[in-house]
């Protein structure tokens, strides 16, 4: 991330961390096994890309910093308990996450379960419960839902697990991923921007670059389970492979993954270039995702 961009990365991640620890509840009162685990999944580190993109959709549209604080917790939150149930043995049944054991390994099947429903529904806590106007509330909660009900992330889940062992078309496979990991990226641009009080026109631009960050950010990651180690991701190298699933370096070669990489990150600058400097946090962000290393 360039310099001048990195003293909002860094107070974004602090506003976000402080969000998330005043939300979650104390380890020390009753159930503290679930509220041990639920504290495990959210504050074990995670690059935080979500709420970064809610925070610089905002930015963009003259919002304040503080006006965000309750969408990013939200869409953080969200993000956590859907890798609590993503790394189920029912699910992808993985034992490593962010370099840690996974929950359900860390603590037990049924505390995870629980963990990531408790997770899902404090989201909207926070949400509905945040000092901003009831209109703008209603309107994050609706965003979020939609992004991570059936219409989403969990439709897309499920759509991965019925094509486990099955050879996926481009266009499947793109359906898929637009679900399960581009929903909610477009949905934390989407609530950053509704905070700002976006128009309609802003918000459809917005969410075609949103739309090509999901892509991009997921055929960044089908790359690194490629060529990246276990170590370096902290989460379990090969995985797709190992479970038969079809990819983008599976679909069109590594080349023609990386190919696609550079095409949708020339889309997502022309998409921000009409908003000029103030599109300079989200332009970040989007480079961030094409070429992170884990």
């Amino acid at each position: 991330m360039p310099r001048d961009l990195s003293g909002d990365a860094a107070r974004w991640s602090a506003r976000t961390e402080a969000s998330l620890l005043a939300a979650l509840p104390d380890p020390a009162l009753a159930p503290q096994r679930l509220h041990a685990a639920m504290r495990y999944a959210v504050l074990g580190g995670g690059k935080r890309m979500r709420p970064q993109l809610v925070y610089a959709a905002g930015r963009l549209l003259g919002a304040p910093d503080e006006r965000m604080d309750a969408a990013a917790a939200a869409v953080e939150l969200i993000h956590a308990y859907s890798l609590v149930h993503d790394d189920l043995p029912a699910m992808d049944d993985d034992a490593l996450r962010r370099g840690r054991p996974t929950v359900h390994v860390a603590f037990d099947e049924a505390t995870a379960i629980l963990a990531g429903d408790a997770l899902q529904t404090l989201a909207f806590h926070v949400l509905l419960n945040a000092p901003a106007p009831a209109e703008l509330r209603l309107a994050w909660a609706a965003t979020l839902a939609e992004a991570s009900g059936v219409a989403g992330m969990c439709g897309g889940q499920a759509l991965d697990i019925d094509a486990t062992g099955q050879a996926q078309s481009l266009q499947q496979l793109q359906h898929m991923h637009g679900l399960k990991t581009g929903a909610l990226i477009r949905a934390s641009v989407r609530m950053g921007a509704l905070a700002g009080g976006a128009e309609p026109v802003t918000l459809q631009q917005l969410d075609a670059f949103a739309t090509d960050l999901g892509v991009a950010f997921q055929v960044r990651d089908d790359i690194l389970d490629v060529e990246a180690s276990s170590e370096q991701l902290g989460k379990t190298a090969g995985k797709d492979a190992a479970n038969d699933k079809s990819t983008y370096p599976a679909l069109l070669g590594m080349d023609g993954a990386r190919g696609t990489l550079t095409e949708l990150a020339g889309r997502m600058q022309a998409a921000l270039a009409p908003f000029g400097e103030r599109a300079a946090p989200l332009a970040a962000l989007a480079r961030q995702a094409v070429e992170r290393v884990h």
